[in-house]
């Protein structure tokens, strides 16, 4: 009995204490006393968790480098092929640009016909003198056409195969050019050099010639139509001592960058060199 009573005793204690102590934490009578009792647990428990992340990412690190590695490679992929599109698109954009430049100058002159080629080879010299095109006689090419673009004019065909043919430059020393100047209708000759210089000669030196005057094809010689551009005079050299003017041209077309170019098919030159007389002939 007597046990039995002290049991009963103990756990009425025990209860009566759990509901004080339960009483006391809800009140917040005991937070300081917790603070001292589990400050040493959560410390240990969180030197624990360190740990164990560390060990995790150690033993997970060589996949994630790995899948890094292969997902750094996909982009870098991605990457080169879009750059590639958009050379790709560049070039395409600036082809189109160029024919449909060509298509307005040729029907701004329709009373010529011509056949478009691509500049497949150029001089390897510092100073372009010729270029090599991907049309030829079976495209109805022959020697001595006249070659132009949308800026105006390039050269004549100088030589030609089956399928390409070589483009005198108006640059090339030996090219010479008939011209005629506007607005003063003033002639003279057009002449290339080794530099790739544009110079005019031949100006009668009563010719009024300022800078900024047009320098189009004259027609006369019989190697080239009549009113092609040139260029610009960029300056001018005038003597009173001497016979003609001289003076420096700004060309239109700008050599270094030919793509595609038109041939004028349906001009014929005329070599009209037999019909001057030679010194010493009767």
């Amino acid at each position: 009995m007597r046990s039995s009573s002290f049991f009963s005793l103990q756990s009425l204690v025990l209860a009566l204490i759990i509901i004080g102590l339960i009483a006391l934490a809800l009140g917040g009578y005991l937070a300081p006393a917790s603070r001292v009792l589990f400050k040493p647990l959560i410390s240990a428990q969180t030197w624990l968790a360190l740990r164990y992340q560390t060990i995790q990412n150690y033993l997970s690190s060589p996949q994630d480098v790995a899948r890094l590695r292969q997902r750094n490679q996909e982009l870098e992929a991605e990457v080169s092929r879009l750059q590639s599109e958009i050379i790709d698109l560049q070039q395409q954009l600036a082809e189109t640009r160029v024919l449909s430049a060509l298509v307005d100058f040729a029907r701004a002159h329709p009373e010529n016909r011509y056949v478009a080629a691509s500049v497949i080879g150029r001089d390897p010299s510092p100073f372009v003198k010729y270029v090599i095109i991907n049309r030829g006689s079976d495209d109805g090419l022959r020697r001595g056409m006249p070659v132009v673009t949308a800026q105006g004019l390039v050269g004549r065909v100088a030589a030609v195969t089956a399928g390409a043919a070589r483009v005198q430059l108006i640059t090339d020393p030996d090219s010479s050019v008939n011209i005629r100047l506007e607005p003063t209708a003033a002639e003279g000759i057009l002449v290339g050099s080794l530099t790739g210089k544009l110079s005019l000669d031949m100006i009668p030196q009563e010719a009024s010639v300022q800078t900024g005057n047009l320098v189009l094809t004259s027609g006369l010689g019989g190697n080239y139509p009549a009113n092609i551009l040139i260029g610009q005079v960029a300056n001018v050299d005038r003597e009173e001592t001497d016979l003609f003017q001289t003076a420096d041209v700004q060309p239109t077309v700008d050599f270094s960058r030919l793509e595609i170019v038109l041939i004028i098919v349906n001009f014929r030159p005329v070599d009209i060199s037999p019909l001057f007389p030679t010194p010493g002939a009767p």
